[in-house]
């Protein structure tokens, strides 16, 4: 007989609210072990008894065979005393100390929980809060650690007898499952209707929801993170309708579609785009639609987009809004927009959205379990058969990444458009959820609720904080204003994308990098807009090695709003006449077009600029693609989509490089004047549209490779990193990348953080933690970033 052994394991990582417990439980008892389990603020914590085989055989593959939802970082495991005893129990967790575990994100509902939801024979048919072990709200409704229902705005709803055995039973899948519940004990769907709502008692609330939608209506739905605004998508009245009550302008709806045939009539689907689509996270995922018209879908939902964003319901409301077999026939295509007015934080408080919405909804969905913390929709598509995310929030927050170095406990306040913050200590970082544009003082109450929340849940407590170097971003005056003497480290937008392309990848910043980011705006160091950038560059610093050529802005966000400004911009720095025969002297008005070349003449608001994403706009102006922008990027947007009609052409403008005399520092500088006076050739030749947009773009692919070419042989540098909002554009991304491979370059592209705004928090983590290192002395609350002499 073997003498018996004792360990201690620990497991960190998503590890609560996962069903982690009841799988080592079983686990053990299988093997015949005794012992104990529990949640602990640093995670999942077993003590187990008996044979030394079979005490091996519990610690192998503990971490491969973990429940689906889980996701292990480490298993440590030591020998103890023995204790004897006998039998395997689960105990109470144990509360102190910092928290070292990590939060599941919200997951979308199970098979299993469906086909109940499904089968009238079940207690929890049609139960809109029906979930499991293996899926439902997480992150959302979490207030404090380890994860206990106590601990959650759940805690509310005690449990009926029937959940409460479930809960207690370790060979059930609701064995301690935090949000469980039932039509006996909660939480409770209601509908409100009239003004002021009110909630009608007896009807079914969501079959009258659907029916209200089937009619035309507006409605507020409560979610997982926030209320959205529903409405049939096939009908015209009603997008037009929420389109105008949003004030959306044009800017494209997301979707919510029953299943998947019905995406498959409207996009083009791939197996990556399935995945996407059908996985535990449900993100939005942008797709190429078949046609601008499509049948069952009002043209009002994405116009002049070439991308339908659509998701798969992803609650059991979600699934009985949008109708079981069975259920009166209703829209199978909805509109599924964040609550909110534009530009606004998503609501998610039920006295808020009534005011809030008020000139919104029609109707109100909603229920008495409180959301804790805000979370909007990821957004994701496929580029190269890879993910890329655009909006990293539900789903996928609080998730972090791994460092490829140490970083000190540290606060990332990231930029003002797309706002995401991150946290980071040890190798780990925390990216926030999506937070929304910080020009509206809503949005910055968000974020600042959003960082006592996630720092309470990671038990991070900042002593470096770090934000964009622009002077008036709302987000570094945060920071500014919530130094309290720690050291603040001001970190150029740029260096930032580029800083976040190599942690992703897990570059330890030994070699720099050639790294090329484009944009539409970021501070620069001679207080110009930046936006065509190639950096060499590193954690530590960087060289501005090239960069697009300046031209004046004129007026500032007035030259975004309306593209033609930008091209009448390019046109004057170029040396071509502004003809009238050109759409984007066309579209000025004669009154503004004088006022402009004043402006341009003397340089009165003309800001130089370098930004990439200014000159597709031109360009879509030039070509008269998009005259007006209605929302950011939409002139680019719309010009990427009119390239992708073009028949093969193999044509290709080419910019101008003037290169620095030899033995002179200075940067590479990329002149556009030759490809807008080719597009205007064209333009003047009658050539379509989609061709002058697919020249441009190949125009741009070209100039990126050439000019890593150039530092390639100046530096001996072999990685580039493409990085910006620019290259969310997916097919000048591939054709970037495809080019730069055929040159024997090794090319990084972001999947799991968005190249945009959204992901400069993390790349200012890492130069700020870079700074610390290299100055540890300082103390002060501005600690200068590192910038490079060219060469």
């Amino acid at each position: 007989m073997e003498a018996a052994e004792r360990r201690r394991v620990t497991v960190r990582g998503v590890v609560q609210g996962v069903g982690f417990r009841p799988y080592v439980y079983t686990r053990a008892t299988t093997l015949g072990l005794a012992g104990h389990v529990t949640n602990t603020p640093e995670g999942v914590v077993a003590e187990v008894e008996g044979p030394p085989s079979a005490v091996a055989a519990f610690c192998e593959r503990l971490a491969a065979d973990a429940p689906p939802l889980a996701v292990v970082d480490t298993v440590d495991h030591r020998t103890v005393p023995l204790a004897g005893g006998a039998g395997f129990t689960i105990v109470a967790s144990r509360t102190g100390g910092p928290p070292r575990t990590l939060v599941s994100p919200d997951t979308a509902t199970c098979a299993d929980c469906l086909a109940e939801l499904a089968d009238p024979a079940d207690r929890r048919h049609r139960h809109p809060f029906i979930t499991c072990t293996h899926c439902g709200p997480r992150f959302t409704i979490v207030t404090g650690l380890p994860y206990d229902r106590a601990h959650t705005t759940m805690a509310r709803f005690p449990m009926c007898p029937d959940c409460a055995r479930e809960y207690a039973d370790p060979a059930d899948r609701r064995f301690h499952a935090q949000p469980v519940a039932c039509p006996a004990c909660g939480p409770r769907l209601r509908l409100l209707t009239g003004s002021p709502p009110r909630e009608s008692a007896g009807a079914d609330p969501v079959a009258r929801a659907r029916a209200l939608l089937a009619g035309g209506a507006v409605l507020a739905v409560k979610g997982l993170g926030g209320y959205h605004l529903a409405c049939d998508a096939g009908n015209p009245r009603a997008v037009a309708a929420l389109r105008g009550r949003k004030e959306r302008g044009d800017k494209p709806f997301a979707l919510m579609a029953r299943g998947v045939e019905d995406v498959e009539r409207l996009a083009e689907l791939g197996p990556e785009e399935r995945e996407l689509l059908t996985g535990a996270v449900r993100p939005v995922v942008l797709l190429r639609r078949r046609a601008a018209t499509a049948p069952g879908l009002a043209d009002g939902v994405a116009p002049g987009s070439p991308d339908l964003g659509v998701m798969l319901p992803y609650t059991p409301v979600h699934h009985l809004l949008l109708g079981l077999p069975g259920d009166p026939p209703g829209p199978r295509l909805l509109v599924m927009t964040s609550g909110n007015l534009s530009g606004e934080p998503i609501v998610t408080d039920d006295a808020e959205a009534l005011e809030r919405l008020a000139g919104i909804a029609d109707a109100w969905l909603t229920h008495d379990r409180p959301i804790h913390v805000p979370c909007d929709d990821s957004v994701v598509r496929v580029c190269d058969g890879e993910p890329l995310v655009l909006r990293r929030s539900r789903g996928y927050a609080p998730l972090p990444l791994t460092l490829p170095l140490p970083v000190p406990a540290a606060l990332a306040a990231g930029g003002d458009l797309k706002n995401a913050f991150c946290l980071g200590e040890g190798r780990r970082a925390w990216p926030s959820a999506h937070i929304g544009d910080m020009d509206d003082l809503a949005t910055q109450e968000a974020f600042a609720h959003a960082q006592r929340q996630l720092s309470a849940l990671t038990g991070v407590a900042p002593a470096l904080l770090a934000a964009d170097r622009h002077p008036g971003y709302r987000s570094g005056r945060w920071a500014r204003e919530h130094a309290a003497g720690r050291p603040l480290v001001p970190v150029q937008h740029h260096h930032a994308h580029i800083a976040s392309a190599l942690a992703e990848h897990g570059h330890d910043g030994s070699r720099r990098v050639i790294g090329v980011a484009f944009d539409g705006t970021g501070y620069g160091d001679d207080g110009a807009v930046w936006g065509g950038e190639v950096l060499l560059a590193d954690y530590a610093g960087y060289t501005r090695f090239a960069h697009l050529a300046y031209v004046p802005l004129p007026g500032g966000d007035a030259a975004v709003r309306r593209p033609y400004r930008m091209a009448l911009s390019h046109l004057r720095a170029a040396g071509l006449a502004r003809t009238p025969d050109l759409p984007c002297t066309a579209a000025c008005p004669p009154d503004e077009l004088r006022v402009l070349e004043t402006q341009l003449e003397r340089g009165l608001n003309c800001v130089p600029t370098s930004s990439m994403g200014r000159l597709f706009d031109a360009v879509s102006s030039l070509a008269g693609v998009r005259q007006h922008a209605g929302y950011e990027a939409q002139a680019a947007v719309e010009l990427e989509a009119a390239a992708l009609q073009a028949p093969p052409d193999g044509r290709a403008y080419a910019f101008g490089l003037r290169l620095p005399a030899a033995g002179t520092p200075g940067p590479v500088v990329a002149d556009p004047a030759p490809v807008l006076a080719a597009a205007v050739a064209d333009v003047r030749a009658g050539t379509p549209r989609p061709l002058i947009a697919a020249r441009f773009h190949a125009a741009v692919a070209a100039l990126v490779a050439d000019l890593c070419v150039l530092a390639r042989a100046a530096h001996g540098l072999d990685t580039v990193a493409l990085t910006g909002g620019v290259f969310c554009n997916t097919l000048l991304s591939s054709a970037c990348a495809r080019t730069l491979r055929a040159r024997g370059f090794t090319v990084l592209r972001q999947h799991r953080v968005p190249p945009n705004d959204g992901g400069l928090a993390l790349g200012q983590l890492m130069v700020a933690a870079a700074t610390a290192t290299r100055h540890p002395s300082r103390g002060e609350a501005h600690v200068p970033g590192g910038t490079r002499q060219s060469a």
